[in-house]
């Protein structure tokens, strides 16, 4: 048997005991280690490992505000505290709770999804290389400050969610859990079965009952000790499939899903997870980062299923690389754009995005970058003409962002600065590019210059965000599409009671447009992406009213028809005729209409 101590020393320098776990393996080999459960290590300057230290404030934080209520529709704003600071450095818990949550309440959204928190000694992981699973990372401030900065975001009616790592840990062993007894397989699979070859880091055993105990009580802990609305599981496709899934397909086949190719110890374990979590905290929120599309994840665990609430829809962005990248806009296909938003089971609930952080790390881009390239640096300010590039990437992130968040899925993701077209992509410190923390920030300043045009896309998010809250089409049934019209590039659909109307031509503007509409009744304009707020070109009038009347059109039994608008397209006064005018539909523009027939 192993012989284990534990020896307290005293650092002067912080007044906090530093504590080590002494441990003897049954050759006689002495260890030194952090306990797995340390909950909260640093790293001194100029030292390479982590010190565990014994956290306990004099007067400890104690939260004053509640946990707000499950939301209905699910807006996430994707965040990672180091980086969320124009300056070149590590920010802090204090500077995200002080600076930026105030920002995420004005644009609207009423969750974020805390990256990066368990601690990780290699801050170029992007929190995924965990070495101290119960510890807050230090990098960021201490315990307490974290604890504050949920506690601000509830007392804004903000849900946390912790990007939570189970998935697999860091092959570090003097300030990690790889080796900790001095064997390979104390939390893990001993052998190469242990090892994930892509992430070169350690796979938990599933099997392994004190390590189901270890993960389960590191939920809880982050639950009760912090205050967590609920985790987002990252890699749960590596986890469920004893391969992965690396090199795999997915074509949607079910035999891909069921066979001895699964991982059944790691699906029971996430069942145990997710029954755990909505019994000690019905409130709280799972997510789960799931490529392969395994059937019943998010059906609830009474009825055999993984008991998730939700899963991300990483088909979407994929396709919005694969369309610019490799299509010219004359040849995007509406019919293959539906069906990627679409393809969802029923009853299953989607977290839809058009990027996330892995879109901005370094080696990709982001959508604005691929849009707008070079000329991002050049011609983003309202003092320089509109050029066609920046005009054209203005106008696609808006539509692409906006037809995502409504048609993609029940909830909607955004990493944060994207939504103003953040021009660079993250790149942490390391050697390659000599530690520099040049892109390791966030130039939130870009979006309140007046002159500058990132200003448009930051307004555009904003009421967008804005109008789903008053309209709650996350929360209503999927989108019924009655236009995919593949000469045209018009995608229209219903949901929640507003028509979304979608131009994707690149020149062509439509002056009678007829749209098939299943709801009666007398419509107006609540959001135009071509008002000039947005960085558009104003090319509609918000006073029209539109009217639908009793003839089908693509198998709806209404129409919908244009009138009572003050003046014609060249600007000239005209007459109405309920009976002659359909919908215009500029080019390169979105369109929100509401029935105002139907209350709110």
């Amino acid at each position: 048997m192993c012989v284990c101590a534990c020896v307290c020393l005293i650092s002067f320098k912080s007044l906090y005991f530093v504590l080590q776990l002494v441990i003897r393996n049954r050759s006689g080999e002495i260890l030194y280690r952090i306990s797995p459960w340390a909950k909260y290590v640093i790293r001194e300057e100029g030292k390479v490992n982590y010190d565990w230290m014994h956290w306990e404030p004099p007067l400890p934080y104690l939260s004053r505000h509640p946990s707000p209520e499950k939301p209905k529709s699910l807006r996430i704003y994707e965040s990672h505290v180091g980086i969320a600071s124009p300056e070149g450095k590590i920010a802090s818990y204090k500077n995200f709770t002080y600076n930026v949550l105030p920002r995420i309440k004005d644009l609207g959204y009423n969750c974020i999804q805390l990256m990066a928190i368990m601690e990780h000694a290699y801050y170029a992981s992007f929190g995924y290389q965990i070495t101290s699973f119960f510890a807050a990372s230090s990098r960021y401030g201490t315990p307490d400050d974290l604890k504050e900065l949920i506690d601000v975001a509830h007392s804004m009616g903000i849900t946390v969610l912790l990007d939570v790592v189970h998935s697999h840990a860091s092959k570090n062993s003097e300030d990690g859990l790889n080796k900790f007894d001095g064997t390979d397989s104390c939390f893990f699979h001993s052998g190469p079965k242990g090892m994930h070859r892509l992430w070169d880091s350690r796979l938990f055993d599933y099997s392994n009952w004190e390590v189901l105990r270890f993960l389960l009580s590191n939920l809880r802990s982050w639950i009760e000790e912090y205050s967590f609305d609920g985790f987002r599981f990252d890699g749960v496709t590596s986890m469920i499939y004893h391969n992965h899934g690396i090199g795999e397909s997915f074509s949607g086949d079910y035999h891909e899903y069921f066979g001895l190719h699964v991982d059944e110890d790691a699906l029971v374990y996430l069942m145990l997870a997710n029954h755990m979590i909505k019994f000690l905290q019905p409130r709280c929120l799972t997510i789960a980062e799931e490529v392969s599309g395994m059937p019943a994840l998010c059906c609830p665990v009474a009825e055999g299923g993984g008991g998730f609430d939700y899963r991300m829809a990483m088909a979407i962005p994929d396709k919005w690389i694969q369309i610019i990248k490799e299509l010219k806009d004359e040849d995007w296909n509406m019919g293959n754009i539906v069906y990627t938003l679409t393809n969802r089971r029923h009853e299953e609930k989607y977290i839809a995005y058009a990027e996330s952080h892995d879109q901005a790390l370094v080696g990709d881009k982001t959508l604005a970058f691929r849009l707008m390239d070079a000329e991002m640096y050049t011609n983003m300010s309202v003092l320089s003409p509109l050029t066609p590039v920046i005009d054209r990437g203005i106008q696609l992130h808006k539509m692409i962002r906006l037809i995502t968040h409504a048609l993609g899925g029940e909830g909607y993701l955004n990493f944060m600065g994207n939504e103003f077209g953040h021009p660079e992509w993250l790149d942490f410190p390391r050697k390659g590019n000599n530690e520099s923390y040049h892109y390791a920030r966030r130039q939130f300043h870009l979006a309140d210059e007046q002159h500058l045009r990132y200003r448009f896309l930051n307004a555009f998010d904003r009421d967008m965000n804005k109008l789903e809250e008053r309209f709650g089409w996350l929360a209503s049934p999927p989108g019924f599409v009655s236009e995919k019209h593949e000469s045209n590039k018009v995608i229209a659909f219903e949901r929640a009671n507003l028509i979304f109307i979608f131009n994707f031509h690149p020149s062509k503007s439509y002056v009678d447009y007829r749209l098939g509409v299943e709801t009666a009744g007398k419509y107006k304009i609540v959001l135009d992406s071509d008002a000039p707020e947005y960085g558009g070109h104003q090319r509609l009038d918000h006073s029209t009213e539109y009217f639908t009347e009793q003839y089908p059109h693509n198998y709806q039994p209404n129409s919908l028809l244009r009138a009572n608008s003050q003046t014609s397209f060249d600007g000239k006064p005209r007459r109405c005729f309920l009976n002659h005018l359909q919908v215009y539909i500029p080019s390169r523009v979105a369109i929100v209409l509401q029935n105002l027939d139907i209350p709110n």
